[in-house]
């Protein structure tokens, strides 16, 4: 199966904009990215801070046929987006529960993950953040971006790519047999 893509250039955030979309629509699985998000959230209501080229992206899908529990997929989807990270980056990524990633104890990436229910089928949202090219400045935590760690520019396109086929790769997986 395929997530189907839905690109936009500024979203509120694309946690909202996937729960919107699942509860007016047909659709059982996508990706939802966006260039800019005004108002991206974290983990305990925390805001994202958005910085422009940085990488914004939701996942969701209908979990009928999934086999795991939200606290596995939790830590399922931090480490499919650790190994995307990892293929760039070849030093130590920490996974630090329940949903960051870690470099040098800098936050690298945040994941943020809700359920909401349209009719009888529940969904699973998985929002992404991946520090790509800017830090953001966060009192009393570290961030760090993966273009200064590699001491190189990466195509956003590219990793957008590569983690839209992890998570079709993993999809495929997890469904029932």
């Amino acid at each position: 199966m395929k997530f189907k893509i839905l690109r936009f250039k500024k979203l509120r955030s694309t946690n909202d904009t996937a729960r919107r979309i699942i509860r007016n629509s047909n659709l059982d699985y996508g990706m939802i990215i966006t260039e800019i998000q005004s108002h991206g959230r974290g983990q305990y209501g925390k805001k994202w801070i958005s910085l422009k080229g940085n990488l914004f992206v939701s996942f969701f899908y209908n979990l009928e046929n999934i086999s795991l529990t939200i606290k596995q997929l939790t830590k399922k989807n931090c480490l499919l987006v650790k190994k995307l990270i990892s293929k760039y980056y070849k030093k130590k990524i920490i996974y630090k529960k329940p949903n960051d990633l870690l470099v040098n104890r800098k936050k690298i990436c945040g994941i943020l993950q809700e359920t909401v229910k349209r009719l009888n089928k529940e969904f699973l949202i998985v929002g992404i953040g991946i520090n790509l090219i800017k830090n953001p400045i966060i009192s009393n935590y570290q961030t760090i971006n993966l273009n200064d760690l590699v001491n190189k520019k990466i195509s956003k396109k590219k990793i957008e790519t590569e983690l839209k086929n992890i998570f079709e790769k993993n999809f495929k997986l997890n469904k029932s047999k």
